[in-house]
Order: C-alpha cells, then structure tokens, then sequence
C-alpha cells in the first residue's frame, strides 16, 4: 500500500538537517538571481524572502542590503530552526516567520523587494501567490522569481513524475503571463539549463531526497537499490553488470523573472481587465461648509 505524499512543509522538515549539502543547483540558481540585481539603481528598505529554507539566502540578501529590514518566510518549522541557527546572536541579520507563501500575512504595499527562489512550485496555485506577491509589493517594488522550467530532469523525468514532490514547471511565456496577469508590469525573464553529472542514477535520486525534490526512499530496500528501481533500472547485481562506471546527466532548466509593481494610478491588467489603484491618502475629499 502507498502511503500518501507528505506535505512539503514536513517533507522539509525532514531535509532541514542535510538540506545544504544535497542543494548545489538551488544554490547556484539564488547567486544567478541576486545577480540580475546587478546594475539596478535599487535600494529596498523592506526584503521578503518567500520559502527562505534553510536561511542562506537570507543571509546574502542582507549581505546585499545591509541597511534593509529582511523578512524570511517559510511553513517548516524545521527549516526556520536552520535558518535561526545562522543569525548572529548579538543582532538578527534577518527576521523570520512560519507562514504561507500563498497568502502572505503582511500587509498591502509593505515591502520594496520580494525574492523568491526556486520556492513557486511549492506553493499550489501558483497565479494566487504571486497576485499575493503583487499585494504586499509598494508601487516600484521589485520582484525576483526562479522557477523550474519544463526541460528540468528531462532525461528522468517520465520515470520521476509519479513520486515528484514539486510542480508548476512554467515555460517562459506561460510564466510571463501568469505574472501580467497578477498585476505586474515590465517583466523581463530569461530561461537557463544547467547540467549537473552524478557517478550513476542512485546518486541522483540521493541529491534529489536530499533537497526535497523526492520523498524518502520506502524502508526494507537497500538505498542504492531503491533508487535504481525508482528510475525503473535494476542494481548491478540484479542485472549481472556493473554500474559503477555509468554516469547520469540532469538537466536543470530555470525561468528567472524580475518584475515592477506598478506606480500608483498607472493601469493593471488583471484577471478582470485593466485596473488602476491609487493610495487612500492622494484622493482629496471636498467638504460643504
């Protein structure tokens, strides 16, 4: 009998610990975001990490901003004792919150620059969650956001989708829609693959358990042989020939995405047509003497 998926929140929880060290490519994906940063006359007073993990990036975004409030937020409460643990005891790099990327708990127009990185998939309906992104952005804030794109683990992927724990892989245009459509304005995206080669397919499918890609391997089998029938191959004592010396290619494709919020009174083009918002305080109010 299959047990059901576990909700990432405890599926993390469980990879918090080894998180960093199966995390190469999420971590390789965070440098390349921060770095469209780059050149950008910039300064966010308010940071928010959406899915912050084990706290890392956190760590690099007030590395960035020194003079910046940085908010991480994530649901597993394993990941933010990670994350607490790297913040130094005599002043807080960085604040954090257990809470839903979904449906952020802050308020409107609150926050300059919302980072999310590799985080989206997690979140279930992902046009929801960045029409909340758009809610809590000021008018002028920026948002940066990586996503799997469909060509990632390509070459497993047919034999991997029944256990894949992530999804919403977005090709660029579909993401680029979805974020117009969330009220964003001038997005700029661009799409990039990284190739990463393991010994042979059960080291794969270690750094994927490893970082949450996959759930845990079944319990009576031996790890390497489990991961080898998850890929649908035999070890090599089953099939008579050593693996050993037969390496696995992965690919990693990565739709990167900065986006505006749009200044007050410029139109939105919602999922209901064109909007415009404008601050309470700018509208004037005309009183009879």
């Amino acid at each position: 009998m299959t047990s059901p998926p576990l909700p990432p929140s405890r599926l993390f929880d469980r990879r918090a610990k080894a998180y960093e060290r199966h995390a190469a490519v999420q971590t390789e994906v965070a440098e390349r975001l921060l770095g469209r940063l780059d050149g950008l006359k910039f300064e966010p007073a308010r940071i928010l990490e959406v899915g912050c993990a084990d706290g890392r990036q956190c760590q690099a975004l007030h590395r960035r901003f020194p003079k910046a409030r940085v908010i991480g937020i994530d649901l597993s409460p394993g990941m933010l004792a990670r994350a607490r643990s790297r913040r130094r005891w005599w002043r807080r790099d960085f604040e954090l919150l257990r809470a839903d990327g979904g449906r952020l708990p802050l308020a409107e127009d609150s926050i300059d620059l919302v980072y999310a990185n590799l985080s989206l998939g997690w979140l279930g309906d992902a046009e929801a969650a960045l029409r909340s992104w758009r809610r809590v952005l000021r008018p002028g804030g920026l948002a940066l956001v990586s996503v799997f794109g469909p060509d990632t683990l390509r070459e497993q992927r047919a034999r991997l989708a029944p256990q894949a724990s992530f999804s919403a892989l977005a090709d660029v245009q579909r993401f680029g829609s979805m974020l117009v459509r969330a009220g964003f304005a001038e997005p700029v995206l661009d799409t990039d693959w990284i190739t990463t080669v393991f010994p042979d397919p059960a080291a794969l499918l270690v750094e994927l358990r490893g970082c949450g890609l996959l759930p845990a391997a079944s319990h009576g089998l031996g790890k390497r042989a489990q991961a080898l029938r998850s890929l649908g191959l035999k070890s090599g004592l089953e099939s008579g020939q050593e693996m050993s010396g037969e390496s696995c290619r992965a690919t990693w494709e990565i739709v990167s995405a900065s986006a505006w919020a749009p200044e007050a009174g410029q139109p939105i083009r919602g999922a209901a047509g064109e909007e415009v918002s404008v601050p309470v305080s700018t509208i004037g109010i005309r009183r009879r003497d």
